[in-house]
């Protein structure tokens, strides 16, 4: 059983300042597989005094030495994969192909895109006689959840090390052993002390402190709405930036067209990786009313294939993240089921076979109105709306109406009239026929939150702009 039981502090693992601890469950398995400390307002304390000593002089590191020490976490990452691997699969449950492959590998793609970035990254430049710097905007706390954590701590903490910040990272005390790993990752590859410090906790004990604490400059949040909200609601009396990336509700328009049999396949397949846990899953499949009856059988043969809880499948899905997650699917799911939705495959309960775990069935259901509750709230699960329209213009409108707006998706034949419906919707990341793009800037619209992620966007969030009038004409590289 893992034993996590000190914070990362000013180049140090440290004690907590109090000795609350909370057992870590797997969920695949329903036993304790380790134990944390729980944080508090002192830890948060202890580690921004940290960040902001080590701050002066971080800031001031040059591109080369930024680089070097990116290139130092690199080497390291990749000789940890496998642990990182190992820790995914315990706080997750994930199959191990999953963890191996795109929880571990999303964290390395997103490293070496930071590289790649920085590399070529324009910190100042000319405006006639006005020089214009971007410096690193400070103190940063950053605060992750448990459904993809290596990938949302590598998005937050490389682009905050390569814009020259320092950083707290608060990761989700559901999913905290990756995190953990992570930090000693970062201690071998020679991170300064304090430009990297790490408090595990909850959201009230260290999530709350980080967004109210004063010398905190930023918070950057991936999380669900309403605990995005309530950063906001904290970090606003101390004027910080707030950036957040929450739900999604994402809508799949597939057009009426030659690959239409196939875009239906593909939206099914796409739902249930991770077992639905993506805040960007295409959840809302919307198809023509004509031919509803031929996605309904589609989908039902696609679902009837994804298998769960088996190790050696790498196309097989795990549990849901914990009990609560697996108590709020499955209410979901009967709230579809009592407004009318039809059950075309999965439905309540564990799969067959699987009596202990928190496992999900596949899910999809057809005939789903846009008023739906099953429609209009993320599920965070393995499930699956199919929606009809009538004509497209019907179907961009079903798919903008919704509060998120996180991503989209366009899947058809036609290049040019997929490009047309992509750009009619109001959501941050639209991808056509599931394609996938780590350079992409990720973020959302509405209820989706403010900011982006990824490429070079998510280095602009870590940095503010000064004009220097009257500079000259002459300004050094």
């Amino acid at each position: 059983m893992r034993e996590y039981l000190k914070f990362y502090i000013d180049g140090q693992w440290v004690d907590p300042a109090e000795g609350k601890t909370l057992d870590v469950e797997n969920p695949a398995t329903e036993t304790v597989a380790g134990r944390i400390a729980l944080g508090s307002a002192a830890d948060v304390d202890r580690a921004v005094a940290a960040a902001r000593r080590a701050f002066g002089t971080w800031s001031q590191s040059s591109r080369a030495e930024r680089l070097d020490l990116l290139q130092a976490i690199l080497a390291e990452y990749q000789r940890r994969s496998g642990d990182l691997a190992d820790a995914v699969s315990e706080e997750m449950g994930a199959p191990p192909s999953l963890a191996a492959g795109p929880q571990v590998q999303m964290g390395l793609g997103h490293l070496v895109t930071a590289i790649d970035v920085l590399k070529n990254f324009t910190f100042e430049e000319q405006r006639g006689s006005t020089l214009l710097v971007r410096e690193p905007i400070g103190v940063c706390g950053l605060i992750t959840p448990w459904n993809w954590p290596l990938n949302q701590i590598a998005v937050k903490v490389f682009p905050a090390l390569a814009t020259g910040c320092t950083m707290i990272l608060k990761p989700s005390e559901i999913a905290p052993f990756s995190a953990y790993l992570f930090t000693e990752i970062m201690a071998t590859a020679g991170v300064p002390a304090g430009v990297y410090n790490m408090v595990n906790g909850d959201g009230p004990g260290v999530g709350t402190a980080l967004a109210r604490h004063p010398d905190i400059d930023m918070v950057s949040f991936t999380g669900s709405t309403r605990a995005g909200v309530a950063v906001a609601e904290n970090a606003a009396p101390t004027v910080k930036r707030v950036t957040q990336e929450l739900g999604g509700k994402s809508p799949n328009i597939v057009l009426d067209d030659e690959a239409f049999a196939d875009s239906v396949a593909a939206g099914v397949a796409n739902m249930m990786p991770n077992s639905g846990q993506s805040c960007n899953a295409p959840s809302r499949m919307l198809v023509p009313n004509s031919r509803m009856a031929e996605a309904t059988a589609i989908a039902q043969a696609v679902a009837a294939q994804v298998k769960v809880g088996d190790p050696d499948d790498k196309r097989a899905i795990g549990p849901v993240a914990s009990k609560a997650a697996f108590d709020r699917v499955q209410g979901l799911i009967a709230k579809g089921i009592a407004e009318g939705a039809t059950v075309v495959a999965g439905g309540e309960g564990r799969p067959d076979g699987l009596d202990t775990g928190y496992y999900v069935r596949p899910t999809v259901f057809a005939n789903v109105d846009n008023d739906m509750t099953i429609a209009r709230e993320e599920i965070f699960g393995p499930v699956l709306c199919i929606l009809g329209y009538d004509d497209v213009d019907q179907a961009v409108e079903i798919a903008n109406d919704t509060d998120y707006g996180l991503a989209g998706y366009v899947s058809a034949a036609d290049l040019t009239e997929a490009r047309a419906v992509a750009r009619r919707i109001r959501a941050g990341w639209v991808t056509i026929n599931h394609a996938f793009d780590l350079g992409a800037p990720f973020g959302g619209y509405k209820h989706s939150g403010n900011g982006r992620e990824w490429s070079d966007a998510g280095f602009q969030e870590y940095l503010e702009i000064k004009s220097t009038l009257g500079y000259g004409a002459d300004v050094g590289a």
